[in-house]
């Protein structure tokens, strides 16, 4: 009998550490400014922006000095969401901004395909419990006309403040493409649209600019109190986690904001910045200063809100169980903001188009600190997968999970790639960055641009021609990435791969 009781009390024990395991994956928020430029915030280096909150938990974060993304929202929510290169989705742009002809470009889908899994989906399975809240951007306002592969011209959308596209995108097929149909179970605020000034007839010129109450979002019912969009997708995510936190949940909040149209938040905030002296380094407040101070007031609001969220989490003892990622989507867009520091802006293959802030926020499992080992969208995926003890994943990754950078484990030193087919702010290329080096090969002529990012951040100098044989390697195993992954060129490229 008592062999009978010591086996039924270790498989009881066994038992109940297996539910404490499960029981332990922690919960995931995942908060992704728009057009948030990489020395847009305090901790990445500027002293004109003011985030003082971000800049105190980045001090207790893994920050990432070298993080990327894709040159525009499309094709980085695109990665980001599906963990996938951009011609496995075919978004290489957003599409309303491409330019030139068929032959000399790959024009972009605009809707990522059924076929594709986001990462939504393998948590659902897994238990987790998600809302979207914010910008989706990876679904056309007419998906039905994405059928006919490769495009002939650009795809286009509908004019501002016309609605005719929403009964549709109201029906069971097109909600495949929403955050509903690929693994949320909310969804607040997502639509096809890439700015809220959308929902207006007058688009940038309204003064509500779809960030001041009405919002106009179809997908982002009124409420009488509505008064900050940032402010009202953030009262929206703590809801949720008031409503789910009895269970495993992955919050993905995208802002809209620091987008534009640029809209103040308030009057005060406005005039502090239009006040203050512009920051010598950066050069940020010495130019086109109504614009920049109503953006940093946009970043001002987003500082805020995401304390909010924070100190929700350490009301309610959620911290210690809970990861939090910040980040954003690509560089500043140069209307708005700029940097000395970095070479272009959003739109750009060059760093200040892909180089982003983050950093990853664990307390008691993440060590402060700062990792310069470079990172992309798409290791998010891999990431989400692992902590959530996800086993057997079967689909297609070209990511890395993070979490052995963040347990400070050994991390397989790789190359990070891009595959911009179209021509928006350059020319179609191929980017491969590996430890220092970056080389970008152009697809139409096969030119060469060589950056040593150590000692030429600013890349004002190509070393392709003074370096000949790191030019050769990296282009080598550019070339090889791509004949072995069947990259598509333009049909006018001179190049066999």
């Amino acid at each position: 009998m008592g062999i009978i009781k010591k086996t039924i009390a270790f498989v009881l024990c066994c038992w109940i550490l297996s539910s404490c395991k499960s029981e332990k994956r922690p919960n995931i928020i995942f908060i992704m400014a728009d057009d948030l430029g990489w020395q847009d915030v305090g901790f990445m280096g500027s002293n004109w922006f003011e985030t003082p909150n971000l800049d105190q938990l980045a001090g207790e974060s893994l920050v990432f000095s070298n993080a990327y993304m894709y040159p525009t929202c499309s094709p980085s929510r695109a990665a980001l969401l599906t963990g996938k290169q951009s011609f496995r989705t075919g978004i290489y742009n957003v599409p309303v901004l491409e330019k030139g002809d068929n032959q000399h470009n790959i024009f972009s889908r605009w809707t990522v395909g059924l076929e594709h899994t986001m990462y939504a989906e393998p948590l659902k399975n897994a238990g987790y419990r998600s809302i979207h809240l914010g910008k989706w951007h990876v679904v056309g306002p007419n998906p039905e006309e994405e059928t006919d592969y490769p495009f002939e011209k650009p795809l286009k959308q509908p004019a501002n403040g016309n609605l005719d596209w929403l009964a549709d995108h109201l029906s069971i097929d097109i909600q495949k493409y929403y955050p509903l149909g690929k693994g949320f179970h909310e969804n607040v605020g997502g639509t096809w649209w890439g700015d809220p000034a959308r929902g207006y007839t007058e688009g940038y010129k309204s003064e509500s600019g779809g960030y001041k109450a009405p919002f106009k979002n179809p997908f982002i019912g009124d409420k009488d109190d509505d008064e900050w969009l940032t402010d009202r997708l953030t009262d929206e995510a703590i809801n949720f986690i008031e409503r789910n936190k009895q269970q495993p949940f992955l919050v993905n909040l995208h802002y809209y904001a620091p987008h534009r149209p640029t809209v103040p938040r308030d009057k005060d905030s406005f005039q502090k910045f239009m006040g203050k002296a512009a920051d010598s380094i950066t050069g940020q407040g010495e130019n086109n200063r109504e614009e920049i101070s109503g953006y940093a007031t946009m970043i001002a609001s987003i500082d805020e809100n995401v304390k909010r969220i924070f100190d929700y989490l350490d009301q309610e003892g959620l911290r210690e169980n809970t990861i939090v990622i910040f980040t954003s989507d690509n560089g500043f867009n140069g209307l708005q903001s700029g940097t000395n520091t970095l070479r272009g802006a959003k739109g750009t293959i060059y760093e200040g188009g892909i180089r982003v802030p983050a950093f990853v926020n664990w307390k008691g499992h993440v060590e402060a600190g700062v990792s310069e080992t470079p990172i992309c969208g798409m290791d998010y995926f891999p990431t989400f997968l692992e902590l959530a003890q996800v086993k057997g994943y079967e689909g297609k990754l070209d990511g890395e999970s993070l979490l052995p950078l963040l347990k400070k484990a050994a991390f397989k030193e790789r190359a990070l790639f891009w595959h911009v087919a179209s021509t928006y702010k350059n020319p179609p290329c191929s980017i491969i960055r590996k430890d220092k080096w970056k080389l970008i090969q152009y697809l139409n002529d096969g030119k060469v641009e060589l950056y040593n990012l150590e000692k030429d951040l600013k890349e004002a100098h190509n070393l392709a021609e003074n370096n000949p044989e790191i030019a050769s390697q990296l282009l080598n195993e550019l070339i090889t990435w791509r004949k072995n992954n069947k990259v598509p060129l333009p049909l006018a490229s001179v190049l066999p791969f």
